[in-house]
């Protein structure tokens, strides 16, 4: 399966996604409760929807499916997707235009495809392991290194020393699409240490990102190894210098 024939079942699902999910943007009936996910979490009646569209085109695949709200698909297949249905699920309901659609492919335990795509400003964000990362078919990288960074920071209270060696911060709400961000030179860096990203969250914006030149690391340096989990938390740093992660390690002190 190539590349090309993965891009042409990305922008399957982008039309399936556009049609049956774009609709509720804002409805407050998007907000229904309606199951508790694998890992805990409430089920909103807008991630089952935006859940069922993609799946109806993995399914047809013959592929794993590792998804949020749904769990582990095992099929047996060589390929494996991971799959965050709705990335910031809390702005779509509130009408906040900040959410994608985000998905990885593996086959065997190694990426070969990933894409995020932000349907309010018609954003394809692709990375290709090896080949780069993209967006709508330009190749993206991450900005250089400027003095006061611009970074995403997710905290329950550790590591607040780190706002005194950025200018600013940011939470946005939508992981996956702010590692794409940070992927086309939009922010220096892109912080969630609460123990609280599962794989299906970080998976594709974690190769977009790397494709992008980004540095992707836990919160003890080490790099980041995506699992085939719905329920693992994990923390991550993603950056785009050495400087900024020494700085943000040294800051937590684990």
């Amino acid at each position: 399966m190539s590349v090309k024939w993965w891009r042409r079942v990305a922008l399957d699902i982008v039309h399936e996604v556009e049609s049956n999910v774009m609709p509720l943007f804002g409805d407050p009936r998007a907000s229904k409760t309606i199951a508790i996910s694998p890992s805990g979490d409430e089920t909103k009646l807008i991630d089952k929807i935006a859940e069922d569209s993609i799946l109806a085109k993995l399914r047809k695949l013959g592929i794993n499916i590792v998804s949020e709200e749904i769990g582990s698909i095992n099929q047996g297949s060589k390929y494996t997707a991971l799959v965050d249905p709705l990335d910031g699920s809390y702005n779509f309901i509130s009408g906040i235009p900040f959410f994608a659609i985000s998905v990885a492919i593996f086959e065997e335990n190694q990426p070969i495809y990933a894409f995020i795509y932000e349907p309010i400003t018609d954003r394809l964000f692709e990375g290709i392991p090896g080949k780069g990362a993209y967006l709508n078919g330009e190749k993206i990288r991450v900005r250089e290194p400027i003095e006061k960074p611009a970074i995403s920071f997710y905290t329950r209270g550790e590591g607040i020393e780190i706002l005194n060696h950025v200018k600013r911060t940011r939470t946005l709400g939508a992981i996956a699409l702010e590692l794409a961000y940070l992927a086309m030179g939009a922010l220096d860096g892109v912080v969630d240490i609460r123990r609280y990203v599962r794989p299906t969250d970080i998976a594709a914006g974690v190769i977009i990102a790397r494709e992008a030149g980004a540095l992707v690391k836990d919160s003890n340096g080490n790099d980041i190894v995506v699992s085939f989990s719905a329920t693992e938390k994990l923390d991550i740093i993603a950056v785009n210098s050495q400087e900024l992660l020494q700085t943000i390690l040294s800051s937590i002190k684990r």
